[in-house]
């Protein structure tokens, strides 16, 4: 605002968050005492006790809300849905933290991308780490499309599967 020039906000997110009311902030979410969380837990109200939790589900962006939507209408109240903001730096401490409460739980990373274009290859030695550094089994599993040349499979039927 203090240039003599004005430049457009260009914002690359996908049409659907655009209009999703889970996916608007209220106006006290930008706050003095608010700041960016690189990390954001597990927001269902209806999950379990945390270390009744069988799995924990890490994610970012916009399939979030896909898996929120799937696990509200199976009822599965014993996975939470841990949303990955940040990547860079890793938000190692905020995981730790949360991970350290979901001892019980397997970690799964899900993503909406192919298994090569997504940022699974990026976050599965940190979270490994992690898991090394909790002394937690290390085991950790992928869901999302598997690895493919293509960034669409140009089927809409083939990628809703």
């Amino acid at each position: 605002m203090r240039t003599p020039f004005r430049k457009p906000l260009v914002v690359i997110a996908p049409k659907k968050l655009l209009r999703l009311k889970g996916a608007c902030s209220q106006a006290e979410d930008f706050g003095p005492d608010r700041h960016f969380q690189p990390l954001i837990g597990d927001e269902n109200t209806k999950t379990v006790a945390k270390d009744k939790i069988r799995k924990v589900v890490f994610c970012s962006g916009q399939v979030y809300y896909d898996l929120e939507a799937a696990r509200e209408k199976e009822g599965k109240n014993d996975v939470a849905i841990l949303r990955v903001e940040r990547f860079c730096p890793f938000p190692f401490k905020e995981i730790i933290s949360e991970l350290k409460e979901y001892k019980n739980a397997t970690i799964t990373w899900a993503q909406e991308e192919p298994k090569n274009a997504g940022a699974w290859y990026y976050a599965e030695p940190r979270l490994r780490n992690i898991r090394e550094h909790l002394k937690q089994s290390d085991e950790l599993s992928y869901a999302g499309r598997p690895i493919m040349g293509a960034t669409a499979v140009g089927y809409t039927h083939t990628h809703e599967l």
